[in-house]
C-alpha cells in the first residue's frame, strides 16, 4: 500500500524553481538505510524534480526514521 503524506492543498500555487512548471502528486520511491517504500509526493510535471514539504521532512520523516531504525 502506498503511503500518502501530503495532499494537493499542501503545495497548491507552488511551482518548480528550475522550470517554473506546476507540481502534481505522483508516486516516488523513498529510500532510507536499506529500506525503500512508495509514497505520493509533489513532482514537477516537466523535469520530475520531487518537492518534499517542510512539514514532511521535519515531522513525518523523523517518525519514519525511528520506525526504520527500530526494525
Amino acid at each position: 500500500m502506498m503511503a500518502q503524506y501530503v495532499d494537493e492543498n499542501d503545495f497548491q500555487g507552488w511551482h518548480c524553481a528550475k522550470c517554473d512548471s506546476d507540481l502534481e502528486l505522483k508516486e516516488v520511491v523513498v529510500s532510507y538505510m536499506e529500506g525503500s517504500f512508495p509514497v505520493e509526493l509533489p513532482v514537477c510535471k516537466v523535469c520530475g524534480q520531487v518537492f518534499i514539504p517542510e512539514s514532511l521532512a521535519i515531522r513525518k520523516m523523523n517518525e519514519i526514521e525511528r520506525e526504520m531504525e527500530d526494525k
